[in-house]
């Protein structure tokens, strides 16, 4: 049995923002812009939201199952922190619009970016319990950034998207070792959202909480896996990303005081080892409980999978909790969509055109009771980039009821 992501797919957004001219728009000190390594972030629009991400993502997953396959799913699992409801999970909406059948689990999981890594392992765990042969189950990160503080450095770095993933004992994607993982969690107040049109950020606070957490994690995956080693275990990794910058920066932290090596040394690692993973979270900014699977998805676009490689995995999310893990890439590896066709075919708007965005996207989050999206204010990017190409978008919210439809 191969336990496992037999599939993965990803929603990148349709519209993108350049990151360095919003650090000039937006009047931020560019001798910081290079400590991010972004070159674009993703813009949900307002008629998009959690739920129209987590299916435009899985979508494609689906419509490559035949009707037998997709009887097979048996549990939907949603990681977000973006959720809609304090009691309705968004899992109910993604498993109506994505036709799943009725004899199937479904609730909504949260804690912050580690929720995708959790709705990932609970899944895993369902599958690998049943006693019945051939089921499947859906795990979909998915957020939406709130209404960011302008001019922080906090908002370069907000990306939209989700990542869906099929989980079967068919890893055609990701095979899990099985038992192989370090966790780690303490309380901490680094990142939150304690009010539906806002993050509340400690950037010092996140990095130092970050630090820690890898490094301990990973000390606790030794613990788990006899002579592992940071470097020699595994062929490449991918982390949560927040930023490329961050990840940089616990690679060089976590080489120094694991192997002792010395700067041109940790460069090289970095480059062979961590860069395919961080291609696509350069372009998409932090796609937040998606971040580390959409990582994944680069690492297997980019890596080097002529045969099967083990893959060092780092989820972190805020608050605090984190995991090291590990799992093995096998030959032919591919996401179900081309992501480098979906980031080219993303509409470049402005720093303008994003504060219009978000001041109309306000309509659309948490605890909204009525209201109708128009999409007249953007038209031309919305005839562009999602008339009559068959992506979910949100209608309209009667007496809190989303309702969405087909462009």
């Amino acid at each position: 049995m191969a336990l496992g992501i037999e599939s993965i797919s990803a929603y990148v957004g349709r519209a993108f923002l350049d990151v360095r001219g919003m650090f000039e728009a937006r009047g931020l000190d560019m001798s910081r812009f290079a400590n991010l390594m972004m070159e674009r972030r993703s813009v949900n629009l307002p008629c998009e939201d959690p739920v129209t991400n987590a299916v435009n993502a899985a979508r494609p997953i689906l419509d490559a199952l035949d009707p037998a396959e997709r009887e097979r799913i048996e549990v939907l699992v949603v990681g977000t922190e973006s959720g809609l409801d304090f009691g309705k999970p968004i899992s109910t909406y993604i498993h109506h619009y994505l036709g799943l059948s009725p004899a199937c689990r479904s609730f909504e999981v949260k804690h912050a970016c580690y929720g995708g890594t959790a709705a990932l392992q609970t899944a895993v765990g369902m599958v690998a319990a049943t006693p019945v042969p051939g089921v499947k189950a859906l795990a979909i990160a998915t957020d939406a950034a709130s209404a960011t503080v302008k001019a922080s450095y906090w908002e370069p770095s907000e990306g939209a998207g989700a990542v869906a993933m099929l989980v079967s004992d068919e890893a055609a994607v990701l095979e899990l070792d099985p038992g192989a993982s370090g966790y780690h969690t303490f309380e901490v107040m680094d990142t939150l959202r304690p009010r539906h049109d806002m993050d509340s950020v400690d950037p010092d606070l996140s990095l130092l909480a970050y630090m820690r957490c890898i490094e301990e994690s990973f000390a606790a995956y030794q613990r788990r896996v006899a002579g592992a080693d940071i470097v020699d275990t595994f062929d490449y990794l991918a982390m949560h990303t927040p930023f490329a910058g961050m990840v940089k920066g616990a690679h060089r932290m976590l080489l120094r005081k694991q192997k002792g090596l010395k700067p041109r040394e940790i460069e090289a690692d970095f480059t062979a080892r961590v860069i395919p993973s961080l291609a696509y979270g350069m372009r998409v900014g932090n796609t937040f409980s998606a971040a580390l699977y959409l990582a994944l998805c680069s690492l297997v676009d980019h890596g080097d999978f002529a045969e099967p490689r083990r893959v060092g995995l780092f989820s972190y999310g805020s608050g605090c909790a984190s995991e090291f893990y590990s799992g093995v890439v096998p030959v032919g590896a591919r996401p179900a969509i081309d992501i480098e066709e979906a980031l080219a075919d993303r509409r470049e708007i402005g720093v303008d055109d994003l504060d219009m965005i978000t001041d109309l996207s306000a309509d659309r989050i948490f605890g909204v009771r009525d209201a109708v999206f128009d999409t007249k204010p953007y038209a031309d990017l919305f005839e562009d980039k999602f008339e009559d190409r068959g992506l979910l978008v949100l209608e309209r919210i009667a007496d809190f009821h989303r309702e969405y439809r087909w462009s």
